[in-house]
């Protein structure tokens, strides 16, 4: 029996997906036909269409793992006997990851699936606003796969399943998103941030211009004037609108509430306890053991190197940020940010110790394999997304926190890229119009705090995008873009230029004669 690239056995499973509350009669002989699918409401269809998004980009295992743990951003140590998962972490932050890495291959058919299930959906008759919606998240997967991979597998609505999928590859996939998102502009609401927007498809339209050059060429980049032009008109679209401000406080964006106070977003994945993606695990994962009632794993970290970037004053670093349901915090100890030092109960400010009993102080230092005595207690452990405590309390069964995708901040800063990239400067808002303007509005606004800085060069604008956006999956494509990702870091030697793009899963290519595989894999 021979099988597609997307077999019939996983397209059954995406089409569960969407109708998980349905009963499917299927002989796995074939396509499925669409008697045998409920038509049901399409907006219940759709709705599948975004849940499909929470495992691959919520989380810490997946999207997130591939554009932040291959950079200085994010070290995944092996802690004794914890954390080795036969490897596949220290290969992503080393950058030796092959085609059967896990992470590598569910990653790519995660994304596969949200483009097959939104596709599929165009089958069953939705209103214009519905299919645009569906349209946006296929065009949103279609570029995270562009990022990392530079193929994107895809079918028709209908296809015969017996067909091996074809393939869009670097220029060819980013025109595809760009006509997308420019033929579904109008039929897309205006609002919430919890759904594909207008404005949505105009950040993720930024983010295809700007990035135009490195999906051409990623070894050696160029940057038209023109693109860059579509990259300011764009954000001052967004601007302009007023319907977006900074928060008084930083992480505002990301807390339990921010559905209601995370006044920068602009797209974000909706969360309920009982009804949420993996957003938690973004505390789960570098918590420590001891640190209840988080109930951590003890896992992630930042690199020194990175946690340098801030200076003291900077907010984002991290403050004591008041939780609804939360301890006390009688210490007003740093709890949001970068967590550093002793820690302390948040309820009795009592010192906390490791379960050897010694204290429990994180530290600069980190390797990527930790034998020693003191290994629970290494690395700077990044929070950025404030702990659900009531969520925690009734058993952990997800959180309240709405993942976040776009941001006004993001817009702003690539805003800036693009005028030092040679976009003719523009004034929009209360930001200014030259680069470094933009920057600096960003940085002291209050809920920031840092200094102005003096000038402006594309080397301090990447430490800038590092600094306001750590922990959103943005990492890798900054790095790529500014020319850095491939460079020797601690742990990691000089990169071989293969590894600015991810291979193919051996799973995939082994199965359909239209994937190529990515060069030196």
């Amino acid at each position: 029996m021979q099988y597609a690239t997307i077999t019939r056995a996983a397209a059954v499973m995406a089409l569960l997906q969407l109708v998980s509350s349905c009963e499917l009669n299927e002989t796995l002989e074939g396509q499925l036909t669409e008697s045998q699918i409920p038509r049901g409401d399409p907006a219940a269809l759709l709705q599948g269409v975004y849940n499909a998004q929470r495992d691959p980009i919520q989380g810490c295992v997946s999207v997130f793992a591939l554009e932040e743990v291959s950079t200085d951003a994010r070290i995944m140590p092996t802690r004794g006997p914890d954390w080795d998962d036969n490897g596949k972490w220290r290969a992503l932050f080393n950058h030796t990851w092959d085609p059967n890495n896990e992470r590598v291959r569910d990653t790519f058919n995660q994304l596969e699936g949200i483009i097959y299930s939104s596709t599929d959906l165009l089958r069953f008759d939705p209103t214009p606003q519905q299919q645009a919606e569906s349209r946006f998240l296929r065009a949103w997967a279609t570029f995270l796969l562009l990022d990392m991979y530079d193929q994107v597998l895809y079918r028709e609505p209908g296809e015969d399943l017996s067909q091996f999928s074809k393939v869009r590859k670097g220029s060819e996939a980013l025109n595809f998103i760009v006509s997308e998102l420019n033929a579904i502009q109008n039929d897309l609401p205006d609002a919430p941030v919890s759904r594909a927007t207008k404005d949505a498809a105009r950040v993720l339209l930024m983010k295809c211009y700007l990035n135009k050059g490195v999906y051409a060429n990623r070894a050696a980049p160029t940057f038209a004037a023109a693109d860059m032009n579509q990259v300011v008109t764009l954000a001052d679209q967004i601007i302009n609108s007023g319907k977006y401000s900074f928060t008084p406080n930083f992480f505002d964006n990301f807390a339990p509430n921010n559905g209601a106070i995370g006044l920068e977003n602009i797209f974000t994945q909706a969360n309920t306890f009982g009804n949420s993606g993996p957003t938690r695990d973004f505390w789960k994962f570098v918590s420590h053991y001891n640190m209840r009632p988080v109930d951590g794993y003890n896992g992630p970290a930042t690199t020194s190197a990175f946690y340098d970037l801030f200076e003291a004053t900077d907010k984002r670093r991290g403050v004591a940020y008041d939780i609804a349901g939360g301890p006390a915090n009688p210490g007003r100890r740093i709890n949001v940010g970068f967590l550093v030092g002793q820690q302390y109960n948040l309820l009795t400010d009592a010192p906390l110790t490791t379960r050897g009993g010694a204290p429990l102080v994180f530290t600069k230092d980190i390797n990527l394999v930790e034998t020693g005595s003191d290994l629970e207690a290494k690395g700077i452990r990044p929070i950025k997304y404030p702990v659900d405590y009531v969520s925690e309390a009734k058993g952990g069964n997800g959180c309240e926190n709405d993942h976040v995708t776009f941001r006004l901040a993001d817009v702003l800063l690539m805003k800036a890229e693009a005028i030092l990239r040679g976009a003719t400067p523009t004034s929009a808002g209360p930001y200014g119009g030259t680069p470094l303007a933009i920057v600096n509005s960003l940085r002291t606004h209050p809920s920031r705090g840092a200094s102005a800085l003096g000038s402006l060069t594309l080397d301090v604008l990447l430490d800038e995008r590092g600094r306001e956006l750590y922990g959103e999956s943005w990492r890798r494509n900054d790095m790529i873009r500014f020319g850095k990702f491939l460079q020797a870091r601690k742990d990691k030697p000089q990169s071989d230029p293969k590894y600015l793009i991810y291979p193919v899963p051996k799973t995939q290519v082994d199965v359909n004669r239209n994937i190529t595989q990515n060069p030196g894999y």
